[in-house]
């Protein structure tokens, strides 16, 4: 076989392969033979008929296309190791030369890793704000805890305030219409965490169970909707209930009943190391992205607009599982915001993604860092205890999977060069400004 490579464009090669003329005949012979096994031709048993008779039934062309299919990955994996070519794709024919006792002529493509060019990757001394525990923050832990496991009680002979919840019919207009998904029975509003127009719960406080009004907002000028983007609109409202949220008083019986502590003290000091560990990590996730951000920020590639068009269809199949997998769909996501809004957020992701992972690569092999044993089953602990799944289970599920391997060995790979980062570089924390 022989085989020469040429340079189409900044990263696509054009291979032509040429197998000679006996093991091209030795191939055909052998496809002609394969579908003889395989396909019913009247009058002959399987494996029976002639090879002018298979030829006719099937197809000369299609014969040919068979015998090429079977000889490709040998072929080109010889050429790739022999000419260490660094391929993004699977190579593609595009164009062959097969008449049956001469050689055969293959014309295939295939797209090359764009060249990384590296900034200083070590050694650099990056600052990084340090987190902060708030001074209350035991307190404001305390008070989200107390406010859970809050009750609400019915109000009566007084006029809402600001922290009641009220139990409402609505039904809004604007232009004169009807606001679809504007109007609802029974409805629970917290007078104090609406994220209802603005002026809409301002409105309710100061009135009574019972009372029938109408209100006046303006929806705001950014609104989804472009018919009521700005827009006044009127709501008829009818007030049924209004309720006051019970606080329960923090003590020590209170404690033992949410928590498995027994005092109150018990919690806060158990609240001030949860405190202390989560700045920890938030210090180290900070450091680890301030250092891989100023690594990416000094590298510099071009990557092809195949690469990314590529990226976004991947993006966006893994976006429409996630809509799926809420209930929603990609044509309702599209009403909201407009789709070429959403593709070019993917185009900018796509790019970080693709930049991320071609300098990530070229870093470890320059540095010689590669998955060991361990990494492996490291990550599959993680997962297993991400999925709450045992391992043998993990693997059965993912173990045929190679799109889903290769998925969880690159990021397995990624979390080592980031490691390699922050221990050859030095991060020196400031105070927050």
């Amino acid at each position: 076989m022989n085989a020469t490579i040429e340079k189409e464009n900044e990263n696509v090669v054009k291979i032509d392969i040429t197998i000679p003329a006996e093991e091209a005949l030795k191939a055909y012979e052998s496809a002609v033979k394969r579908f003889a096994q395989y396909v019913n031709i009247d009058g002959f048993r399987r494996g029976k008929a002639p090879k002018a008779v298979v030829e006719r039934h099937v197809g000369v062309e299609r014969i040919k296309q068979e015998a090429i299919e079977s000889l490709m990955p040998k072929a080109m994996s010889d050429v790739i190791r022999e000419n260490d070519l660094d391929l993004v794709t699977q190579p593609y024919i595009s164009d062959y030369t097969f008449n049956v006792g001469e050689d055969l002529k293959v014309v295939a493509k295939a797209e090359t890793r764009p060249e990384v060019t590296l900034g200083q990757y070590k050694d650099l001394s990056v600052e990084v704000e340090e987190d902060e525990i708030p001074s209350d923050g035991v307190e404001k832990s305390i008070e989200a805890l107390l406010k859970q496991n809050s009750t609400t009680e019915k109000v009566e002979g007084r006029p809402s305030a600001n922290t009641d919840i009220v139990v409402i019919d609505f039904e809004g207009t604007a232009n004169g219409e009807k606001i679809q998904g504007g109007a609802a029975k029974n409805y629970s509003l917290d007078l104090g965490n609406s994220n209802f127009i603005p002026g809409f719960a301002e409105q309710l406080v100061g009135k009574n169970a019972g009372d029938e009004f109408d209100i006046e907002v303006k929806f705001p000028e950014e609104y989804h909707d472009e018919k009521l983007k700005g827009q006044p609109a009127t709501f008829k409202i009818k007030i049924h209930e209004i309720r006051e949220t019970k606080i329960p008083e923090l003590n020590d019986e209170f404690v033992a009943k949410v928590s498995k502590f027994k005092t109150v003290d018990e919690l806060k000091e158990d609240i001030s190391k949860y405190l202390e560990e989560k700045k920890k990590d938030n210090d180290r996730i900070n450091s680890e992205n301030k250092v891989f951000n100023k690594i990416m920020e000094s590298a510099k590639v071009e990557i092809p607009e195949s690469m990314i068009d590529r990226e976004v269809a991947t993006l966006k199949e893994e976006y429409i599982e996630r809509l799926k997998s809420q209930g929603l769909s990609w044509e309702a996501i599209t009403q909201l915001k407009k789709e070429e809004e959403i593709i070019a957020a993917m185009r900018d992701d796509a790019q970080n993604r693709i930049k991320n992972s071609l300098v990530l690569d070229k870093i470890a092999k320059l540095e010689n860092i590669k998955l060991e044993q361990k990494d492996f089953e490291n990550k599959f602990q993680e997962l297993a205890a991400a999925y709450r799944m045992p391992i043998p289970e993990l693997l059965k599920q993912f173990g045929g999977n190679a799109a889903v391997l290769n998925s969880i060995s690159q990021q397995a790979l990624n979390e080592k060069v980031r490691d390699f980062f922050m221990t050859n570089n030095k991060v020196v924390f400031v105070k927050k400004k």
